[in-house]
C-alpha cells in the first residue's frame, strides 16, 4: 500500500520533516511492507522556508540586509532544490518582529530589505521566488523593495523619496527603467491570506497600522499616502492596484509585487502544495495522514492539513490527522476531508514534556491509527490496511 504523509510544523516543537519521518515509523510497525512518500507541507507563514527547503534537499542561505527601520540586520532566505526557486519570508527581512514595541514605526519602516534578499536570489541565479508576506512591520506598499532593485520613487522635484509609507504622500514620478532585468523575467509568487484592498476602512493601514504601532492620526496619514501611491501607479505603471483583493496585505506589499514585479497573490498553502507537487504525489495512494501542533476550528481557514485533505478528498483517498492536539471544534475538519483526528498524547503531560518527546509521540499514536485500520477492515469486511 502507498501512505502519503503530509504534516505541517508542529510550532515550536518539531519540523514538518521530522513528523513525517515519525509518522512513517509509526506506519511501518504496524505495514513494514508500506510505500511511504514523505510531503512535508507549510500554509505559506512561520516555517514555509524550512518545510520547502528541507523537503526539496535545498538549503537555507544569509544575507545582511537592510532592516525596517534602516539598520543591519541578518536574514535567511531559502534555495530549493530545483535549483530555480527561492524562497522568501519577509518578516525575516522586513518583520514585526525584528523591532521592540517601542520601535515601530509603519511612517518609517521599509522593505528595501526584502528587496536585497531578492537581489541576491537573482545573482544566485533564481528566477521563480515563493514570497510569504505576513509579520510585517511595514505600511510602504513595497516601495523599498521596488527601490532596491532600482525603481526610482521621485518627488515633484525630482528626488527621490525617502524610506517609509509616510514619504508616499510626496510620490509624484516612478521611474522603473532602472528595474533589474533580471526581475523582470522572473517568476513572483506571493503566498497572500487576506482580501483587504490598499486603501480605505478595510485597506493595509487602517486594519494592520495598529498593530505595527499606527495612531489614528497616523493610519489616516498612510492611508492618504498609499491612495497617492495607487494613484501614481495607475498612471505610470498603467496598473490599478487599488481595489485588488489582498493589495493591502503586509502594509500594501501585495499591491507592491503587482505594480513593480507582476506577482501572483495566491493562497499560501495552494502556492506550498503546488510547489511541492503534492497532486502528482497522490496518485495510488491509499491513505493519507496529516497533522499540525494544535488542530481545531481555526485549521480550517487555509491551514495546511485542510489543503491536503481537499486535494485528497477529490480523489477518493482516506486522510487521518495525526496531531499535537485536538482543541475547540476539532471536529469542524471532518466536513472538510479530514476523516479521523488523534492527539499524540497518551497522559496528562507539561507541554514541554511533550515537545520533547514529539517525535515518539508522534510515531506511537500513527501507529495507534493504522491499527484501528486493520480493526475496521476487519469489522467492516474492507481490504485490511
Amino acid at each position: 500500500m502507498k501512505v502519503v504523509l503530509a504534516p505541517q510544523t508542529f510550532k515550536g516543537s518539531i519540523s514538518a520533516l521530522d513528523v513525517a519521518k515519525a509518522m512513517r515509523d509509526g506506519v511501518l510497525r504496524v505495514v513494514p511492507e508500506a510505500e511511504c512518500d514523505l510531503v512535508p507541507v507549510a500554509d505559506g507563514g512561520d516555517g514555509t522556508l524550512e518545510t520547502l527547503v528541507e523537503g526539496s534537499g535545498g538549503d537555507i542561505r544569509t544575507v545582511e540586509v537592510t532592516g525596517p527601520l534602516g539598520g543591519r540586520v541578518k536574514a535567511q532566505w531559502g534555495a530549493m532544490g530545483d535549483g530555480n526557486t527561492a524562497v522568501i519570508e519577509m518578516a525575516r527581512t522586513s518583520g514585526l518582529a525584528l523591532l521592540t514595541v517601542e520601535r515601530r514605526d509603519p511612517l518609517m519602516a521599509t522593505t528595501y530589505g526584502l528587496g536585497e534578499a531578492i537581489k541576491q536570489a537573482l545573482d544566485s541565479g533564481f528566477r521563480k521566488f515563493i514570497v510569504g508576506i505576513g509579520g510585517s512591520a511595514t505600511n510602504d506598499a513595497g516601495a523599498g523593495m521596488a527601490q532596491a532593485l532600482g525603481v526610482r520613487l521621485l518627488d515633484a522635484h525630482g528626488r527621490d523619496l525617502p524610506f517609509g509609507g509616510a514619504a508616499l504622500a510626496r510620490l509624484a514620478t516612478i521611474d522603473v527603467s532602472g528595474l533589474d532585468p533580471r526581475a523582470k523575467e522572473s517568476q513572483f509568487m506571493v503566498a497572500c491570506d487576506v482580501s483587504n484592498p490598499l486603501t480605505g476602512p478595510e485597506g493595509a493601514s487602517a486594519i494592520y497600522g495598529p498593530q505595527k504601532g499606527a495612531t489614528p492620526a497616523m493610519v489616516e496619514q498612510l492611508d492618504a499616502a498609499l491612495g497617492r501611491f495607487a494613484e501614481v501607479v495607475k498612471r505610470d505603471l498603467g496598473v490599478d492596484v487599488d481595489d485588488v483583493r489582498g493589495a493591502g496585505a503586509a502594509g500594501g506589499l501585495g499591491g507592491g509585487f503587482i505594480a513593480f514585479l507582476s506577482g501572483e497573490l495566491r493562497s499560501g498553502v495552494d502556492i506550498v502544495l503546488d510547489a511541492i507537487g503534492l497532486n502528482d504525489r497522490l496518485e495510488g495512494a491509499d491513505v493519507v495522514v496529516t497533522g499540525e501542533g494544535c488542530l481545531d476550528h481555526q485549521t480550517v481557514y487555509n491551514k495546511a492539513p485542510i489543503g491536503v485533505a481537499e486535494r485528497a478528498r477529490s480523489r477518493g483517498i482516506p486522510v487521518v490527522a495525526v496531531s499535537g492536539s485536538l482543541g475547540e471544534r476539532y471536529g469542524d475538519v471532518h466536513r472538510h476531508g479530514i476523516d479521523a483526528a488523534a492527539a499524540i498524547t497518551r497522559e496528562p503531560m507539561t507541554l514541554d514534556d511533550a515537545c520533547a518527546q514529539a517525535a515518539e509521540l508522534v510515531t506511537s499514536a500513527t501507529e495507534e491509527a493504522f491499527r484501528f485500520m486493520q480493526v475496521g477492515g476487519r469489522v467492516f469486511g474492507t481490504r485490511e490496511v
